[in-house]
């Protein structure tokens, strides 16, 4: 180690990562460590294309977890030597950009309509320049090693010619037409959304019974519904077939009030005899499934209700440019005053609300453009069913093929301006004409004889999903036969979250068969949900956000990786700061024990222990081998939590609390043997923690780099991954070595439960002819072995434990005797309740079982306190 080196490690007394972190992640970027070459074939490269966060984001914690997985991932396939490409990129966000410059828009008192379509679009483009890279800038403070130079965006020209390319294949094969449906409209961004992007919540509204007049005048019908606003477009009243209280009015007419139009009394096995009265009012323009009912039976399809949540001419002049709140209240007045309301009552029930604007959905029929799926998702099951994309955990494949299987057409035209404009024209009468560019629309326009300049383009915008459905082969090059494409696709990983599992990554499936021949990718894992610290969603409305940024200016980015990792589970889990505190401790932890190694160890060439080695190197030799086994496989398996705690594990107890403490005597001495043991060592633990914890076992590596002789990689980025050694593995060590770890154990737990003050040395033996201990009992339990002090207070295991001056006796025994019978008392307890039969069969097998082992452990040490 150079002089200066040394020096510098000597000053650094604790892990401080500001600063470090910025200046190693600079290094690595100079490095050209994370832009591979196009080289290769996709099957013996590793590749990850991110999940392309909106580009009006800030990183989230949703994000930070998401990234330190795909990035754990990414680092240990680099580190085993495969051409790894992790693609980062941006998705052109429609609904969430118009959301951001139409409230701005709100604040200087005009509206988009008012600036008009290109102004607008100018000003889009101009804020995706100004803030549309600070989510990926952000992923660097995280330790992203995704490529930099490959950066992507939705709207790239290449990936808008990707996009047009899908749109104009799909329409040629009869899958997108267009037709007028009924959709969820969102009266808050006043566009279109998929039935992906509602959810539902519990309301509770008035339920209003209405009586409709029979035509004949010999009675009327009663219906029940809780949006008497949406009558005025009723175009008939349904009963269930099998409802014998109607039976005889099927066929015969009633008379709609306040409108006085005449409506057909029909049959319906869809109608729900239990709800309200069991006639249903069928109002097909508002409703979905009164639309599907309404088409099956060839009803008019009348629309009261306009895309501005106000009611139109046609509910007339009376409701006219009401909103459908102050409709519904003018309406029940009319009834009222009318003498058609038979009753109301509070009714709790679900209502479909936008995700994106948080508006209550309004179900109305309109001219859009749809993709039929049933034919694309057939293949995207048949993958899935195969496990040729294999979705972890198992219980998210069934959802995913259950949802597939029942599959409906995709409304992919939205009412905005920001995004992929639908590439289809329209000539002066009406004519459609669909082409990937302009000007491939005007050419067809001549084939056709239609004038060029006629033609208009639909103003509507794709569904920003039906873009990013192509991400993993139009980031690559598609529709070109590109290098990058050859190299890294397939892609093998996606992580996500189960919220986009059919928005995105379904579509990803289905888009990536029909236009490659080829999955998109191989595993799909969906990773749980981080909450806030008291269980609710964060939110930043909700104050309940916490900002990875700030967790990592406190902490550092090692820790938050770690705290992310460690409570990552297959299930939705709280916020930890006591597993961030836990990837500080070990950062700290590693930091410290490296640098006592470094400024100690004898100039020696890092290698494992050879089979006559002191027992303790080959006990940590072999650990070490398990370690790497068990932290490789939970990797494989996505098994990030377990592989966090394990590394955590072994460096904290193993490494550090029992070999290093052994090893101190010797390596203080510059003894060659453990010191090439432990720079050996200490090198494979940093590569094996390196893809969780980056930029502290970087720094360390920096510094060890200058100590061990003999060629090693630049940095610990590209420094080969660990591989566990079987030769190395040896059971006789460890099984011995444990033993007198446990020994040691035993010692300490007995003077803490007597009192023993720290520093006090006992003398002991071994009781008969028992083996001698290895030294590290005697120095770690702090003993003096094969000595005497007359009166034997206690015996652990084979030693023998004499009082000294520096104990109280008398006050030994009365702390050991109080133990007994408290230990005594539990164990009666235990058996008591284990002898229940109501426990042992009513309550869940893990308490049970956990009970079970508290008893075995009361009954152990009171064997030990009793021998």
């Amino acid at each position: 180690m150079t002089d200066q080196a040394r020096k510098a490690l000597e000053e650094t007394t604790r892990w401080d990562p500001s600063g470090v972190e910025e200046r190693i992640f600079g290094r690595w970027l100079e490095g050209g460590y994370f832009h591979p070459e196009a080289t290769g074939t996709a099957e013996e490269n590793y590749s990850i294309s991110i999940p392309p966060p909106n580009v009006t984001g800030a990183l989230h914690m949703g994000h930070a977890l998401n990234g330190t997985v795909q990035d754990v991932l990414t680092r240990v396939n680099r580190m085993r030597g495969r051409n790894t490409l992790w693609l980062p990129g941006t998705d052109h966000a429609s609904i969430a950009v118009h959301a951001v410059l139409e409230k701005e828009l709100r604040k200087e008192g005009v509206s988009r309509h008012d600036l008009g379509r290109e102004r607008f679009l100018e000003r889009a483009w101009d804020w995706k320049e100004r803030h549309g890279s600070l989510i990926i800038q952000q992923f660097k403070r995280l330790g992203a090693s995704v490529d930099y130079e490959r950066e992507r965006f939705t709207m790239d020209p290449g990936y808008v010619r990707a996009v047009y390319e899908v749109f104009v294949s799909l329409y040629e094969k009869g899958y997108i037409y267009r037709d007028h449906y009924i959709v969820n409209w969102d009266v808050g961004s006043r566009s279109v959304i998929s039935d992906l992007e509602v959810e539902n919540r519990e309301v509770t509204d008035r339920l209003f019974s209405i009586a409709y007049p029979l035509a004949d005048g010999s009675g009327e019908v009663v219906i029940a519904t809780v949006r008497p606003e949406t009558m005025l477009a009723d175009t008939a009243v349904a009963v269930n077939p099998g409802d014998e209280r109607y039976t005889h009015l099927v066929g015969r007419e009633c008379v709609l009030p306040l409108v006085g139009r005449r409506l057909p009394i029909i049959a319906d096995e869809h109608v729900d005899p239990e709800f309200g009265t069991g006639a249903l009012k069928i109002t097909p323009a508002h409703d979905p499934n009164d639309f599907e009912i309404g088409r099956a039976h060839g009803l008019e399809e009348i629309s009261v209700i306009g895309e501005d949540g106000r009611l139109t001419e046609a509910a007339g002049e009376r409701f006219a440019g009401l909103t459908v709140a102050e409709a519904q209240e003018a309406v029940v007045e009319a009834l009222r005053e009318g003498g058609h309301l038979r009753g109301e009552e509070e009714y709790t029930h679900s209502v479909p609300f936008s995700h994106r604007s948080g508006e209550r959905i309004e179900p109305l029929i309109s001219l859009q453009w749809f993709c039929r799926m049933d034919e694309l998702a057939k293949p995207a099951i048949e993958v899935v069913e195969r496990d040729e994309v294999r979705i972890q955990p198992e219980q998210w494949k069934r959802v995913y093929l259950e949802w597939m299987r029942n599959i409906r057409p995709w409304c992919i035209s939205r009412q905005l301006w920001w995004g992929h404009r639908i590439p289809v024209w329209y000539g002066p009468d009406g004519e459609e004409i669909v082409a990937r560019s302009e000007e491939q629309a005007r050419e067809r326009a001549r084939e056709r004889g239609i004038a060029p300049d006629s033609l208009r383009q639909d103003e509507d915008v794709l569904d920003t999903w039906f873009s990013s459905a192509l991400w993993p082969f139009a980031t690559l090059g598609w529709p070109d036969d590109t290098a990058d494409l050859r190299a890294f696709y397939p892609t093998d990983f996606l992580t996500t979250a189960r919220d986009i599992l059919f928005l995105w990554v379904a579509r990803m499936v289905m888009m990536g068969l029909e236009f490659t021949g080829k999955i998109p990718f191989r595993d799909v894992y969906v990773h749980s949900v981080i909450q806030a610290r008291d269980g609710r969603r964060m939110s930043k409305s909700l104050g309940t956000g916490i900002d990875p940024l700030d967790e990592i200016e406190v902490h550092g980015a090692d820790a938050l990786r770690f705290g992310l990792l460690a409570m990552s589970s297959s299930q939705d889990v709280r916020y930890s700061d006591a597993k961030v505190q836990q990837g500080r401790d070990l950062a700290n932890k590693l930091w410290n024990a490296s640098r006592l190694i470094l400024l100690n160890a004898a100039e020696v060439e890092p290698a494992p222990p050879g089979p006559d080695a002191p027992i303790e190197d080959r006990w940590i030799a072999s650990r070490l081998q398990r370690a790497i086994e068990e932290i490789a496989g939970d990797l494989e398996r996505y098994d990030f939590s377990h592989a966090a705690l394990e590394l955590y594990r072994f460096f904290w107890s193993e490494f550090c609390d029992w070999y290093l403490e052994i090893a101190k005597p010797r390596l203080y001495e510059r003894d060659p043997g453990v010191s090439a043991t432990l720079l050996w060592a200490l090198e494979q633990t940093l590569a094996l923690a390196h893809p969780l914890i980056p930029f502290v076992t970087e720094e360390i590596y920096r510094y060890l780099r200058e100590l061990a002789p003999g060629e090693r990689a630049e940095m610990l980025v590209v420094h080969p991954f660990p591989e566990a050694d079987p030769s190395l593995v040896d059971e006789a060590a460890e099984a011995e070595l444990e033993r007198w770890i446990e020994l040691t154990r035993d010692v300490r737990r007995w003077r803490d439960l007597v009192g023993v003050p720290a520093g006090a040395v006992l003398p002991a033996r071994v009781a008969g002819d028992g083996p001698t201990p290895h030294e590290l009992v005697a120095r770690l339990a702090r003993l003096r072995l094969g000595e005497d002090g007359g009166e034997v207070l206690a015996t652990v295991g084979p030693l023998e434990l004499f009082a000294s001056d520096e104990i109280d006796a008398i006050q030994v025994r009365e702390r050991v005797e109080r133990r007994r019978q408290k230990l005594r008392e539990e164990v009666e307890r235990a058996e008591r309740k284990l002898a229940n039969r109501g426990f042992v069969e009513k309550a869940p097998a893990e308490v049970v079982e956990a009970e079970r082992e508290r008893l075995a452990a009361y009954r152990e040490e009171l064997a030990s306190l009793e021998g």
